[in-house]
């Protein structure tokens, strides 16, 4: 599933990471059709304004459906038949629909036959993986050109370079609800989830749709060239993706500062309490079975941050060390734990 994101680039910068070539070969940047209801945050929750990747033909009938726009619209889709005056009124969530149940559910199928398919943009997205009753929160995103880029984030101070920032793709659906009263039209989306890759299992289950590359994308946008069965083809679990843990900061969406996505170190050692018993410590020393341990499920780091050392080696190590003691014998210096 996909909760909370975080879009941290102005308007500007953001319309300049999302350049791309149309029909003709030509680089394009999308126009932005109401950036003023775009806002960058660390933190976005559902029912915030967030940018949207839109084929310009949805707008203008006489342009390619190549061509991109950028619209801010409201996370958690409002079905076009809602009659409620209010549509926080809805009972159910539709920030994110099930690539397997979509086709049965009118509020997706609906705008998906009529080819209203739309890429949510972000930096990456949060997610939370349970252990021993708590959460411990990930941030997920595209591999960086820079490995720095989220390390040091600062929304005020935004880097002229902001083309290289590669921002996450992700599959979505969307709609257009008329107030029964009138007013002005609400345009929002929901985000469509998938079964985890296997990086991304060890934190949840689900994940969103993410559209890998400039091609995938431009297929999902093109609803006049690019039928519903092929697009949907696109619709899959991709291995693309980094992650590292960040603070518990994030899990109050009233949170917005640059530390909810900056990288923390986790404590991934475990306390192992043992008796005083030396004999008990070497029987189990002796019978501990060689397998990869499993009291640590923790997700480990992406390639572009620390990978922590795990090996039963080092834990082995460390019981010598304690017996030693017990012993009366010295400690042995401890190697110092290497970064890579």
């Amino acid at each position: 599933m996909c909760g909370r994101t975080a879009v941290t680039l102005g308007a500007d910068c953001l319309r300049r990471a999302c350049a791309y070539c149309d029909n003709q070969g030509r680089a394009r940047y999308p126009e932005w059709k109401n950036a003023d209801k775009y806002s960058p945050s660390y933190n976005k929750s559902p029912h915030s304004n967030n940018p949207v990747l839109l084929s310009r033909q949805h707008f203008e009938k006489d342009a390619s459906s190549s061509e991109r726009v950028l619209v801010a619209m409201r996370w958690g889709l409002v079905p076009a038949w809602f009659k409620e005056a209010d549509p926080s009124k809805m009972q159910y969530n539709t920030s994110n629909c099930r690539s397997d149940t979509m086709m049965e559910k009118l509020s997706y199928k609906g705008p998906l036959v009529k080819g209203k398919r739309c890429v949510v943009l972000a930096d990456g997205y949060y997610e939370w993986q349970q252990r021993n009753g708590q959460k411990q929160p990930y941030f997920i995103y595209f591999p960086q050109t820079d490995p720095e880029t989220f390390s040091k984030p600062d929304v005020e101070n935004e880097k002229e370079d902001s083309k290289n920032r590669r921002l996450l793709t992700m599959a979505g659906i969307f709609d257009c609800w008329e107030p029964v009263n009138g007013g002005e039209m609400l345009y929002s989306y929901t985000i469509i989830t998938v079964d985890a890759s296997k990086g991304v299992s060890s934190i949840h289950h689900r994940m969103p749709a993410i559209l890998d590359g400039d091609e995938a994308i431009g297929k999902w946008l093109d609803f006049a060239e690019v039928p519903m069965p092929e697009a949907l083809g696109l619709i899959h679990p991709t291995e693309n993706l980094a992650f590292h843990p960040v603070s518990t900061i994030v899990n109050n969406s009233r949170n917005n500062t640059p530390e909810c996505l900056v990288p923390i170190e986790l404590d991934l050692k475990k306390e192992t309490r043992v008796s005083a018993s030396s004999k008990m410590m070497l029987n189990w020393l002796k019978n501990k079975s060689p397998k990869k341990e499993e009291d640590d499920d923790l997700p480990r780091w992406s390639s572009q941050f620390i990978k922590p050392a795990s090996s039963q080696k080092a834990s082995t190590s460390l019981m010598h060390q304690w017996l030693k003691q017990e012993n009366g014998e010295p400690p042995a210096k401890q190697p110092k734990t290497q970064c890579h």
